[in-house]
């Protein structure tokens, strides 16, 4: 089929021509750079032609550093495999192709320590090469340009492991390298069944999604099934999402062509810790503890936490001031989370909390027990906020 694009203005005629003639030499690193192909870059900047420019530059540098011509050939490692939820069912009712991201069935901790970031980040580039693939093979299939993809993101079961900080950064960086590198080549980014602290873990992503990407987010409700057949026919998709498409033997899962996840086996482990770098140090006296305060003004809000103590093991708790004003000990204060003692100079902690009231919450590292060490501990506290904007779709959506 042609690679002419029809509808365009004469300046943005002009802009398309002079935009081929600037980027010329690079032009034969690229597997198909058509009209359309270059619109993407152009319309990704609104036609500046000096910022298009950039950003396809780098988009080249960026398909050598990870050799995306043969990345569709690369095989993850197995426990990728065979625990990295999400897969390819069919196409959506204009024939864009639609991808299953089964997020809430991840087990975050277990990918990462049994593999690592940059393999996941890896995986989750090799997905938007192959829909982009799917996109070229539709094209000369139905005889009409297909540029578009789906991603329906099925939130069932997210909770405060996915807000593990190497967890969240995985998502940032895809939603980044999906901006940056397949520009234009989104047709809606769909949510499904969003929990209760989806506000928090889209706030975590938002900055790495750009303005026109976000307008493409589609978050449907209670009656998502529904919603979903409005945009894919029922063949297309799986029974357990609303369609009627199954596996060979019936299954309404369609697990031949969906990865469901699921924890991942110890076995698998590779590592017990990422490296991590601390905001704050800071020495404990034998004998003694040190607090951190944290004000929480509206419910909804989430502590996120990683520390380490060197030498010896330490105490840690979080508690909820009962009272304002002076500066309160343990026993005056209501337990929220129960004060322990970690082997933190073994395996970094980490951990959260869903603050379900205001006020000030009290972080404690405990060190009152040691009659003989003093501790030197490192770390981390971050108060995560839900996005305004999204706040109101924790209401649409009950989990059976």
């Amino acid at each position: 089929m042609s690679g002419r694009v029809g509808g365009l203005s004469p300046q943005q005629e002009e802009a398309l021509a002079q935009f081929r003639k600037n980027v010329q030499d690079v032009l034969a690193e690229l597997r198909n750079p058509d009209d359309y192909f270059l619109l993407r870059w152009l319309r990704a900047r609104n036609f500046d032609l000096q910022k298009s420019e950039a950003m396809l530059r780098k988009h080249v540098a960026f398909r050598k550093q990870e050799d995306l011509d043969n990345i569709l050939s690369w095989q993850p490692p197995k426990v990728l495999q065979l625990y990295d939820a999400g897969g390819f069912c069919g196409y959506d009712r204009e024939g864009c192709p639609v991808w299953l991201d089964i997020t809430g069935n991840i087990d975050p901790k277990g990918l990462i320590y049994s593999t690592s970031k940059e393999e996941l980040i890896k995986k989750r580039t090799q997905i938007l090469e192959f829909l982009l693939r799917e996109c070229e093979l539709q094209s000369e299939k139905l005889g009409k340009k297909i540029e578009t993809f789906l991603i329906v993101f099925d939130l069932e079961n997210l909770g405060l492991k996915h807000l593990w900080k190497p967890a969240t950064e995985v998502y940032q960086e895809f939603f980044s390298i999906l901006d940056q590198n397949f520009p234009e080549t989104v047709k809606n980014l769909i949510v499904v069944k969003a929990p209760k602290i989806f506000p928090i873990a889209f706030n975590l992503v938002k900055s790495f999604i750009s303005e026109e990407t976000r307008k493409k987010i589609l978050i449907l409700g209670a009656n998502w099934k529904e919603g979903l057949l409005k945009l894919i026919s029922p063949e297309e998709l799986p029974v357990q999402f609303g369609g009627s498409l199954t596996d060979p033997d019936g299954n309404p899962k369609c697990v031949t062509k969906i990865n469901y996840g699921g924890e991942v086996p110890k076995s698998m482990y590779v590592r017990d810790q990422v490296k991590t770098q601390y905001e704050h140090s800071v020495q404990i006296s034998r004998g003694s503890s040190h607090q951190v305060e944290y004000e929480i003004l509206f419910p909804g809000c989430v502590l996120r936490w990683q520390f380490m103590s060197d030498g010896a093991d330490v105490g840690f708790g979080v508690f909820l001031k009962t009272k304002m004003g002076e500066r309160q000990r343990a026993g005056e204060m209501t337990e929220v989370l129960a004060s322990q003692r970690y082997n933190a100079h073994m395996v970094p902690e980490d951990g959260s909390l869903t603050c379900t009231e205001p006020g000030v919450y009290v972080l404690r590292f405990d060190n009152t027990y040691s009659f003989v060490h003093t501790k030197k501990v490192s770390f981390t506290v971050e108060v995560l906020l839900p996005d305004e904007g999204m706040q109101k779709y924790d209401k649409e959506y009950t989990p059976v």
